[in-house]
């Protein structure tokens, strides 16, 4: 048994001669040595460096240029109708049964947000889904779904002697009441 202990003092004054005097001091204790590796020494900050500006910059919001009405909207002829002059469209249909109300972005075929009367969550709640509660209707869950995407300048236009219908005023009125501008912002040029 002496001449183990020996042994072992042996060894440990081997390894406390070494080059590396932490890992052998961790082994004579029994630690692991990474809990005497150090950390990399942290850069010392500069004094402006709250001014400099990171090259690799990314905006990571497709929509962001679009809600400061900085990004490019596509003009179209002028003859045509409706004006293809914006970044969100708003269409409203009638038809002899149902109210359908469609927000229609310039990059996509397929509306981006819509509200129907043929939706059971609404049709249940109206009696009747051509009237003018049931545009009403449409208008107050269309706002609220506009909201919810963050969608809150609209371009919409209606021919002037259809605009003067009860229905389509009691839509306007209800997507105002609900927090949307029914006109978007003019395109800034810089």
């Amino acid at each position: 048994m002496a001449l183990l202990i020996e042994v072992c003092r042996g060894v440990r004054s081997i390894f406390a001669q070494c080059q590396r005097p932490a890992a052998a001091a961790a082994w004579s204790r029994g630690q692991s040595a990474r809990e005497f590796s150090q950390a990399a020494p942290k850069p010392k900050p500069e004094e402006n460096d709250n001014e400099t500006i990171n090259k690799a910059f990314v905006n990571r919001n497709p929509r962001n240029l679009e809600l400061m009405a900085l990004a490019m909207k596509d003009r179209g002829w002028k003859t045509v109708w409706p004006p293809r002059e914006f970044y969100h469209r708003l269409v409203f249909k009638r038809t002899n049964q149902h109210i359908v109300a469609e927000v229609i972005s310039t990059e996509s075929v397929v509306p981006v947000l819509s509200c129907s009367t043929r939706e059971w969550a609404l049709k249940r709640l109206l009696g009747s889904t051509c009237d003018v509660t049931a545009c009403r209707a449409v208008g107050h869950v269309l706002a609220q779904r506009c909201q919810e995407a963050g969608i809150t300048f609209i371009y919409y236009r209606e021919i002037p002697w259809m605009f003067r219908s009860q229905k389509i005023q009691a839509f306007w009125t209800a997507m105002k009441d609900g927090g949307v501008v029914l006109n978007e912002p003019r395109r800034k040029y810089i």
